[in-house]
């Protein structure tokens, strides 16, 4: 997939209009849906906290991952293996472990019965193993195509790992009867309003901090590397230290992500970290727009409502037209959703035009 020179990124503050009806819209959804639309909508924006990384990530740094999946389920699986431990007695192991024959806790389990530790990995981990990753794919200057391959092959490896890695993993199963957290019960439905605001303010925060950060030094340099490469390098730029730190940025996003998608699906397992879901994830950025935070956000919220739909009605349609919805936005629409809506700039440009004609008709008229 090639990579094309995309628009500038939008001034901080463009979409803060739009972002505060979204947001205290979504501030009344517990009180207007019903528990099972309002756990949807829990996940869909938990799977927004990605999708704006994503925007970071290859909006702003140019940098198109299709191995995202990797980073949300290393998220989802280490808060997944808290929650397992945190629901036995002492002495006892998960029951897929048993069933497999083992007769122990393996030791690289034993550290997540801590809560503080878990989740300081949900995010630690996969910026840790992204920064290392991207390193020593950026200091080769591996970029492109080349880079979308691996990141791909990544994932897939990911999925066949934890696949075949069944007495510690939970296999194509994955983890699930997760009880409790931090002593609160998961099924009590106060717990459910919590984890939603949770969820909700992760991705308010999240959303204002990139809009910050794009609006900073870091931010105008990160652009003009995506644009010229070769051009910052020749400026003195090194361009691995902004890549590296765009895609750790976006992993750890990623890591949270998966971590609350997690706790309001109930399950993590490998069908939802691997190829597919990755490319998924893409879709959703580029049908809401790759430089417009609020473009991502609702490129999820309405690929993954349709999906819900779809998926429901013609379970072996949905792939299909996922594939037709990505071509038509590339084709018809490759600024996304927000490509839709005109630029601040384009809007003041129109209205002082309209001023203008109407101050000439005046005067005309005098």
């Amino acid at each position: 997939m090639a990579e094309s020179r995309s628009p500038p990124s939008p001034k901080p503050g463009r979409n803060i209009a739009l972002a505060a009806c979204f947001f205290g819209l979504a501030a009344l959804a517990p009180a207007l849906v019903s528990p099972y639309q309002l756990n949807l909508l829990s996940r869909f924006l938990s799977l927004s906290i990605l999708s704006i990384g994503l925007v970071l990530v290859w909006g702003e740094a140019g940098i198109l991952s299709l191995g995202q999946g990797v980073f949300f389920g290393l998220g989802g699986y280490v808060l997944a293996m808290h929650l397992k431990l945190a629901g036995l007695a002492p002495g006892e192991i998960p029951d897929f472990m048993s069933w497999s024959g083992l007769e122990a806790l393996p030791w690289w389990w034993q550290p997540l019965r801590s809560a503080a530790f878990s989740l300081t990995c949900v995010v630690a981990l996969p910026a840790l193993s992204a920064a290392l990753f991207a390193w020593l794919m950026f200091r080769r200057r591996v970029g492109g195509v080349y880079f979308a391959l691996i990141t791909q092959a990544l994932a897939l490896a990911f999925a066949t790992l934890l696949i075949s890695q069944q007495a510690y993993t939970g296999g194509f199963n994955g983890l699930t009867n997760f009880r409790t957290l931090l002593g609160f019960d998961l099924a009590a439905r106060g717990t459910s309003f919590a984890l939603y605001w949770l969820t909700l303010a992760l991705l308010a925060a999240a959303y204002c901090g990139l809009g910050l950060l794009r609006g900073t030094r870091y931010g105008v340099i990160l652009r003009a590397i995506r644009d010229g490469e070769n051009r910052a390098r020749f400026l003195g730029y090194d361009a691995a230290p902004y890549k590296v730190f765009a895609f750790a940025v976006g992993a750890a996003l990623a890591g949270i992500s998966g971590a609350l998608f997690t706790l309001h699906a109930g399950v993590i397992a490998p069908a939802m970290v691997g190829v597919v879901p990755s490319i998924e994830m893409i879709v959703w950025v580029a049908v809401g727009g790759r430089t417009s935070l609020a473009g991502a956000v609702a490129g999820t919220l309405l690929v993954n409502y349709a999906k819900d739909v779809i998926s429901s009605a013609l379970p072996d349609f949905w792939l299909v037209g996922l594939g037709g919805l990505f071509v038509l936005v590339v084709l018809g629409l490759p600024n996304g959703l927000a490509g839709l809506v005109p630029p601040r700039t384009a809007i003041l440009a129109s209205a002082r035009r309209r001023m203008g004609r109407g101050a000439g008709t005046l005067r005309n008229a005098r």
